[in-house]
């Protein structure tokens, strides 16, 4: 049987046989297709599925509580009717004990494309009808993004939403400034599906018309294709965008019409960019001691920059470090400097080669979408502050201007994601999660955050249920039919919760007398009717399996704000661009001041810690998958060495470690370890190594929360610390590192094995 349907990282039609993806091909059309698409095939019917519903042996045998046994111990088979009584009855205790603030339902993690069975959405409108949730904001990709750029541009949204086009910047730039490039391999993928990959052909064409790409990263292949390449100290980037802007300054080469008419603050950060306050100008010298670039290249390249149609980019990964603020609203303000925000393939963007999103055009309207209904409990945590929730119940923190109290969680839910992928210091994440009294995981697979569980619910694939799905910047809503009954017991989250919802008297207020399907209908025909144009009716729709819908090409990021910033005010106190934030100011943050400024990190190598851990680990996306999603999968695996997550170091730093291609090496510094098979490359910078997230976590002792990973996850060395005050969001992209060789029998790699079962 062949069938299409739509993921995260693409459209595509599969053969299926015997219950399980064999073979998938891209949607025609696509100029790109992603090669994460080769880890579908027998992805259905894995090991690692979830094969029933399970509960941690501990807690059915001595009752909900806290327990350091979790990860390592056995779980119990038990029915559907046995674990929907349990699951409703822990609930119904703790909201009577403890109130409905005492149930964390967080569910961080992309789960399923799909606009009905999305975990998060599902998840979230249950705990609404019941009462409400401990919830959290922003996120681990842009955590210091969410808080920062709101404050100084009046939006994060609009910066991919309605970025500047392809296109346009085809057309218009000459200058592509790229501060951690446009990593290709990012492109693939996008929240709710994607079904064409634009940017590869988008470059290509930039460079044949006579554009030109400057990289300032670490990592070579973080531009593919011919650029000027730096290879900075990783993080300094904004004391490299500080001496660009020191020679716009000093050289009369800044808009200074453009800083008085569309931005607040300018003066007062220029006293800080010449150094008339502190007596240290940020100039080109003061960068290169700092970076390593030389201070001659910064110089020319800001002279080049005010003299061509430049569009200054900044990646997402570097506001995944502490003072991560810094870096998108220093980005923005090189570019107000050079006065062509809102002119074509001028001023600045965001996440350009972090998402399929950026430079795509965005939809005219709106897409189905499940009503989740309002959360009657108020109470948030910054997403990334999970584990110091924990650990911290009824402690007072800072947060973006407020002054806010972490809540006594007792149940944990979670649905569609794995926080061992994105949470930082697993060692210190695995004590967090031993602290509440139950953990409820939803999930087709075994991750480790099912092996940290208490009640273990097996859901459905996105590949096992009826659902369609679009995104915001893709001009396609795919019908995506199921391609294979469900495996074994396994259950879509909506009939699990509908079951649960009708032991705790809200059934029909969740179900609405609806079955998934009649929801689908009604979604898409609720939706229809709201539209200004006629679109098929479902089935007609579900016939074809796609609608195309009308999009806004040609986007000029914030040229309307250009063309008249009183009638198109920002979302700012001001209306304007605020290089200085006098909200900012008023909170009095000593990591986050009311402009923009270079902060020395504490993980870098610059620092202290240098002596003692000389190599700086960059822990990105992964080429071989998102995130975490089907490590399982043939690509995946294909990247493995010796079974282990690759890491790639520079020929000369694994000379000296007397490391060869094929090594297996021990990763560590004073938080933890992982083993890693050593790739050489000399396409990185001297000092750096490079170790993807995503492998799944696999300590040699799971009873042990410091445990080596044996695996190769690179969260068991971060420091969970978040960026600043302001936005607390997730530091985990660079950490000081150690390495050496890994000389013992090499454990095995146990991470896609199902745990041990207990008879009851």
């Amino acid at each position: 049987m062949s069938r299409a349907s739509l993921a995260h990282w693409g459209a595509f039609t599969a053969v299926v046989s015997d219950g399980d993806i064999t073979a998938v091909t891209p949607r025609a059309g696509d100029a790109d297709p992603s090669p994460l698409l080769a880890n579908l095939p027998g992805s259905l019917r894995h090991r690692a599925r979830i094969t029933g519903p399970a509960v941690r042996r501990g807690w059915l045998r001595d009752g909900p509580g806290p327990s350091t046994t979790r990860g390592a111990d056995e779980f119990v088979a038990v029915s559907w009717a046995e674990l929907t009584e349990l699951l409703a009855a822990e609930l119904r205790r703790v909201i009577d004990s403890h109130g409905n603030e005492a149930i964390y339902g967080g569910s961080y993690g992309w789960a399923s494309a799909g606009r009905f069975h999305h975990a998060q959405s599902q998840v979230h409108r249950f705990l609404k009808l019941l009462g409400g949730y401990t919830s959290s904001r922003h996120s681990y990709s842009l955590g210091a993004t969410g808080a920062i750029m709101p404050r100084v541009v009046g939006t994060h949204d609009d910066l991919f939403k309605r970025s500047t086009h392809w296109d346009v910047i085809v057309e218009h730039t000459d200058l592509l400034v790229c501060f951690g490039g446009i990593a290709l391999k990012n492109t693939g993928i996008n929240h709710g599906g994607t079904t064409a990959h634009p940017a590869r052909d988008a470059l290509h064409r930039f460079r044949a018309r006579g554009g030109r790409i400057v990289s300032f990263s670490p990592l070579r292949d973080d531009i593919e294709g011919e650029c000027v390449w730096h290879a900075p100290v990783p993080g300094t980037d904004v004391a490299i965008m500080l001496a660009l802007a020191h020679v716009l300054a000093t050289e009369g080469l800044a808009d200074r019409g453009f800083l008085d008419t569309h931005c607040v603050g300018y003066d007062r950060f220029e006293r800080y960019l010449l150094g008339t306050d502190d007596g240290v100008p940020k100039s080109p010298a003061w960068a290169s001691a700092i970076s390593g670039i030389a201070a001659q290249d910064i110089t020319a390249l800001a002279r080049r920059m005010a003299a061509s149609r430049t569009l200054v980019t900044v990646s997402w990964s570097l506001q995944r470090i502490r003072h991560g603020e810094q870096a998108p609203w220093m980005g923005l303000t090189l570019a107000a400097m050079l006065g062509q925000i809102g002119l074509p393939g001028g001023g600045f963007g965001h996440g350009y080669g972090s998402m399929n999103e950026p430079g795509l055009a965005p939809l005219r309207v709106r897409l189905p979408a499940l009503p989740q209904g309002h959360n009657p409990v108020s109470t948030f945590i910054p997403v990334a502050a999970i584990s110091d929730m924990l650990l911290h119940p009824g402690e007072d923190y800072d947060y973006n201007g407020l002054r806010l109290t972490y809540p006594d969680i007792r149940l944990v839910y979670w649905a569609g994601g794995n926080p061992f992928h994105h949470h930082q210091n697993i060692p210190r994440l695995r004590r967090a999660l031993a602290r509440p009294d139950t953990i409820v995981v939803h999930d087709p697979y075994w991750t480790a955050m099912a092996k940290h569980a208490d009640i273990v619910v097996p859901s459905t694939t996105a590949y096992e249920r009826d659902d369609f799905s679009g995104s915001r910047n893709d001009p396609l809503l795919v019908a995506m039919p199921a391609l294979a009954r469900p495996h074994a017991q396994s259950r879509d989250d909506y009939a699990t919760f509908a079951a649960v919802a009708g032991r705790l008297g809200i059934g029909d207020a969740f179900t609405e007398g609806r079955t998934a399907r009649q929801w689908l209908v009604h979604l898409y025909e609720k939706w229809a009717a709201g539209l200004d144009f006629a679109v098929p009716s479902f089935d007609q729709f579900w016939a074809d399996g796609s609608l195309r819908l009308p999009t806004e090409p040609g986007l000029t990021l914030l040229s309307d704000f250009r063309a008249d910033p009183h009638t198109h005010r920002l979302n700012t106190p001001s209306g304007r661009i605020e290089i200085f934030s006098a909200d900012i100011d008023g909170f009095g943050y000593a990591d986050c001041i009311g402009h923009p400024a270079w902060f020395e990190p504490a993980e870098w190598l610059g620092g202290p810690r240098a002596a003692a851990f000389p190599l700086h680990l960059l822990a990105n996306q992964p080429a071989s998958r998102l995130h975490s999603q089907l490590d399982t999968g043939a690509l995946s695996q294909q990247s493995k060495v010796a079974g282990r997550e690759p890491i790639r170091m520079h020929p000369d730093d694994a000379a000296e470690r007397g490391l060869a291609d094929g090594d297996v090496v021990r990763v560590f510094n004073d938080r933890g370890a992982c083993l890693a098979g050593v790739v050489t490359d000399a396409g990185l910078r001297a000092k750096v190594v490079q170790l993807s997230t995503g492998a799944w976590f696999d300590p040699l002792d799971p009873a042990d929360p410091d445990s080596l990973c044996v695996h190769g996850n690179p969260n068991v060395l971060t420091d969970d610390v978040g960026t600043s005050a302001l936005a607390r969001g997730c530091t985990g992209a660079h950490v000081l590192v150690q390495v050496e060789k890994f000389t013992g029998p090499l454990p095995p790699v146990r991470a896609h094995q199902p745990p041990v079962f207990a008879e009851r």
